[in-house]
């Protein structure tokens, strides 16, 4: 961080006409001796936090300008496509829930009903099979029997 100091015109570094960029030996002295100054007053405790908020000002205003708007068009962005995108995906999974089950355990019921109706047709089958005579005559000596068959056999 930057702290800006008043300095008073009083003190030895501003002998000649009160500038410190003097060529005097004295005011040469007098700046290495306020460098030294500068540097123990440096806070040890710096966060790294404050450290980046420092590089600020190496960046002119202009380009800390274009990177927050390019910052912000972009957060925009993606704020706005994963708005979108949640959106698309609530309408495709609750069309699914409310159409497709639905439909799905209806064709899924159908398929059961098809296959029970051909499972009887088989068994009705199966059934007039052993009620048909025989194309070939009963052999001599056996009388053809006409009997009705109970269910379940």
């Amino acid at each position: 961080m930057v702290k800006v100091e008043i300095v008073e015109e009083k003190d030895p570094q501003f002998t000649n006409n009160g500038s410190v960029y003097a060529s005097s030996d004295s005011s040469r002295t007098s700046s290495s001796v306020s460098l030294s100054s500068v540097g123990s007053n440096l806070d040890g405790e710096e966060s790294f936090y404050e450290r980046v908020a420092a590089l600020a000002d190496i960046i002119p205003p202009s380009t800390r300008n274009k990177i927050s708007s390019g910052v912000s068009k972009t957060a925009g962005f993606v704020k706005t496509s994963g708005k979108l995108v949640g959106n698309l995906v609530w309408i495709l999974t609750t069309s699914a829930l409310l159409v497709g089950l639905p439909l799905a355990l209806s064709l899924e019921d159908e398929a059961k009903i098809v296959a029970q109706e051909k499972e009887m047709l088989a068994q009705q089958q199966g059934a007039q099979g052993m009620l048909q005579p025989s194309m070939y005559p009963p052999p001599p000596g056996q009388s053809q029997q006409n009997g009705v068959v109970p269910p379940g056999f």
